[in-house]
C-alpha cells in the first residue's frame, strides 16, 4: 500500500510517498480502507520532533521518529476483520483513532476502537472528528464539567479542537464565549457561541466578565491572564500550549499544572493520547454528531498526495476548523 513515512525529524519535506506491506489485522482488529484522515499540530509537532523535551521523554523518538507514519483520525471502510471481531463486518463504514498511523491507504485498529460513522456524513466530515471531537468532549464535559446555565469560555475556539468545544459546551446548556481571531465571528455565531471576542481588538482576560469555565486551546494568553478570566471557584482546562520549538508547548502544561496547587480556581489538562476506551468516547461523539447539536467544521480539504502542503497549512495556524485529506 501506499503511505507517507518520514525517516527524519523536519519540516514537511521529509515526508516521503512509499510503498510499505499492508497491515493484517489482529484477532482483535479492523482492516479499514482509509477514505479521509485529518491534519492537526499533533502530526506537525511529532512530524518536526517538537517540543525537543518530548524527545527526551520518549514520547516521539529521541534520534528518529518513533513512528514513521502520522495521523490520529481516519474514516473509511472496513475490508476485513479479526477472527474475534462480532459487532463490525466487511462494508461498514467506521472512523477511528489508529495507533499505527492515518496516512496511508490502509490501517488496522482494535475494533474496540472503531466506531460507525454518524449516518449522513462524508467521509471528510467523518476524519475531522475524533481526535479533536473527543479532546474537547473530554475538556468540557470531564475536566470543566459545565453544567446548564454556566457561563463558558473557549480561547482558541476557531480551531480544530475549538469549534468542537464551543458546540459542546452549547449542547449541554451553557452560555459561550469564544475568544478566536479576526474575521471568525461569523464562524463562531454559527455554530453557537452567544457571544465572540476578537483577541485582536479586544483583551478579554482585562475585562470585567467571569467566567465559571474555561477551555483554553493553545494558550493564546499568559497562564496568569487566563485565570483572571475565572470566578474564584471556576475551572480551567488546558488544551495544550503556544507552539515551540524546545519546551512548548510542554512548558504551558507544566506550568498549569504547578499553579493548580496555588490558586483557588481548579486547573486540569485534557489529552485523548493513550486514554483507553476511546471507543466509547467516539460512540458518544458520534451520537452527539447524529442528534444535530454537533457538526464537524472544515477549513480545507487536500488531495492525498498534497500531504506536506496540508501539513504546512495547519502549522500556519490560519485554519478555521478541521484539515483534511482524502485517499482515492
Amino acid at each position: 500500500m501506499k503511505a507517507f513515512a518520514q525517516r527524519s525529524f523536519g519540516p514537511p519535506e521529509v515526508l516521503e510517498l512509499v510503498e510499505v506491506p499492508d497491515p493484517v489485522p489482529y484477532d482483535d482488529g479492523v482492516l479499514i480502507r482509509v477514505a479521509a484522515a485529518s491534519v492537526q499540530p499533533f502530526d506537525w509537532h511529532c512530524m518536526r520532533g517538537e517540543p525537543r523535551v518530548a524527545r527526551l521523554m520518549g514520547d516521539i523518538g529521541l534520534r528518529r521518529p518513533r513512528r514513521p507514519i502520522l495521523g490520529a483520525d481516519v474514516a473509511g471502510v472496513v475490508v476485513a476483520t479479526g477472527r474475534s471481531v462480532t459487532d463490525l463486518e466487511p462494508g461498514d463504514a467506521v472512523m477511528a483513532m489508529p495507533r499505527g498511523g492515518g496516512f496511508a491507504e490502509y490501517v488496522d485498529v482494535p475494533a474496540a476502537e472503531v466506531v460507525r460513522m454518524p449516518a449522513g456524513l462524508s467521509f471528510a466530515q467523518a476524519a475531522a472528528i475524533p481526535l479533536a471531537g473527543a479532546t474537547a468532549l473530554l475538556a468540557v464535559r470531564e475536566c470543566a464539567e459545565v453544567q446548564p446555565g454556566e457561563r463558558v469560555a473557549v480561547t482558541g475556539a476557531s480551531g480544530g479542537v475549538g469549534t468542537f468545544a464551543v458546540q459542546i459546551a452549547k449542547a449541554r446548556g451553557a452560555q459561550v464565549t469564544a475568544v478566536c481571531g479576526a474575521g471568525r465571528a461569523d464562524l463562531m455565531r454559527s455554530i453557537g457561541a452567544h457571544e465572540v471576542v476578537d483577541r485582536s481588538v479586544d483583551d478579554v482576560t482585562r475585562g470585567g466578565a467571569r467566567f465559571d469555565a474555561v477551555i483554553d486551546v493553545a494558550g493564546a494568553y499568559p497562564l496568569r491572564a487566563t485565570l483572571r478570566m475565572l470566578h474564584r471557584a471556576g475551572r480551567l482546562v488546558l488544551v495544550g500550549g503556544p507552539a515551540g520549538r524546545w519546551v512548548q508547548p510542554a512548558g504551558r502544561v507544566a506550568a498549569g499544572a504547578l499553579h493548580g496547587r496555588f490558586v483557588p480556581q481548579s486547573v486540569s489538562l485534557v489529552s485523548v493520547v493513550g486514554v483507553p476506551d476511546i471507543g466509547r468516547i467516539l460512540a458518544e461523539l458520534s451520537g452527539l454528531v447524529e442528534a444535530g447539536g454537533v457538526a464537524p467544521v472544515i477549513d480545507r480539504t487536500f488531495d492525498f498526495e498534497q500531504l506536506p502542503e496540508a501539513l504546512r497549512h495547519s502549522e500556519s495556524g490560519r485554519a478555521a476548523g478541521k484539515i483534511v485529506v482524502t485517499v482515492p
